[in-house]
């Protein structure tokens, strides 16, 4: 009898033991982010451009996995995280620029080592243990975005509190790699010389280096410099999708606005930087049938226009947590202690038969 009932004395011990393999995930470090402007402080000045270095360290590295993470600026508030629900446009609020590899400096994609979209990356590789750095621009203490209903509006981070955000990219949630570093707002520029004016200028992301000048009213254009043109976020082309574009060559200081499809959807008006460029996002009508459409932009003089392809449904976001191993951990229990218990019943019937 006692060595009978020895295994499931063996079946309880080892559930056990799994389930606490289940339960006890191994610790990890939370990824960590330095951010430091060229003066080594975390601050942005509130009127013109900054540029940011951005480091990570802690981070999750995937190797082959999809995505990585993005590098961006903005403001939070309540709880902000995707994996625990937070909502862009309702939750943070970011500054827009497209995914484009060539854009504004707003937005940076670090992906992961060997990942199936890296070569669109413009913000480097995570290293396999788990290292980063890049750099974004910041426009000043004050841009517009879209909040969830799709309208414009204002954020001011002399009033909000604002910083670099990192989070899963490419539709992939991962909560191990969502950051969010407070960034001050100071007069970086107040004692400004010839010398430091050039080290700062207007918020105009890619444009030449040139004595900064505040953003207030428009300025004469700078002919000759690079010529209008429009470009949209084609891989966020889908219906009821949030379209990002980004356009160069315009008139700075004027205002210009965004319509799709002769005014099926539309946003604006928007202030064109400095430099002649000017980013933005839209959201494309959830009814909106696959085909060719044009985004063209509303403004003084000639405008740009772009034409693109709307193709197929929204995606479906992919979540990646860390307990999903542990799920499987915790069907390797269930199956074990199934096992035992037949074995157990099998060993009382043979019993009995003799």
């Amino acid at each position: 009898m006692s060595r009978l009932l020895s295994l499931p004395r063996i079946g309880i011990a080892l559930a056990a033991a799994l389930s606490g393999l289940m339960l006890v995930a191994p610790a990890h470090a939370d990824g960590q982010v330095t951010v430091r402007n060229s003066s080594g402080q975390a601050a942005i000045d509130p009127t013109y451009q900054t540029t940011l270095t951005v480091s990570g360290r802690g981070f999750q590295s995937i190797k082959k996995g999809h995505g990585g993470i993005y590098v961006q600026f903005g403001a939070v508030r309540g709880q902000w995280r995707p994996s625990q629900g937070g909502v862009s446009g309702q939750n943070y609020f970011i500054v827009p620029d497209s995914e484009a590899k060539q854009n504004n400096g707003y937005l940076k994609y670090v992906a992961f080592p060997g990942s199936d979209t890296a070569a669109a990356a413009n913000g480097g590789v995570i290293s396999p243990s788990g290292t980063w750095s890049t750099s974004i621009n910041v426009p000043g203490a004050t841009f517009k975005t879209y909040d969830r209903a799709g309208k414009v509006t204002t954020i001011d981070c002399r009033k909000l509190t604002c910083g670099v955000l990192t989070i899963g990219a490419h539709g992939v949630t991962n909560a191990r790699n969502e950051t969010f570093t407070k960034v001050s707002v100071k007069d970086l520029y107040a004692e400004s010389s010839a010398t430091t004016s050039q080290a700062a200028t207007p918020a105009a992301p890619g444009s030449e280096s040139q004595p900064a000048t505040p953003l207030a009213g428009p300025a004469t254009p700078r002919k000759g410099v690079v010529p209008a043109s429009l470009t949209v976020d084609r891989a966020s082309a889908q219906p009821g999708r949030i379209l990002a574009f980004s356009a160069v060559g315009l008139t700075p200081g004027t205002q210009v606005s965004a319509t799709f499809d002769n005014g099926r959807s539309g946003v604006g008006p928007l202030t064109v930087g400095s430099g002649g460029q000017v980013a933005g996002m839209l959201e494309l009508p959830p009814d909106v049938k696959p085909g060719t459409y044009e985004l063209r932009l509303v403004g003084e003089g000639d405008m740009p226009s772009v034409r693109f392809a709307v193709v197929g449904e929204p995606a479906t976001q992919q979540r990646f947590t860390d307990w999903q191993p542990w799920a499987f951990a915790g069907a390797g229990v269930l199956a074990l202690l199934a096992a035992v218990g037949v074995l157990v019943v099998r060993r009382r019937r043979s019993r009995h038969a003799h």
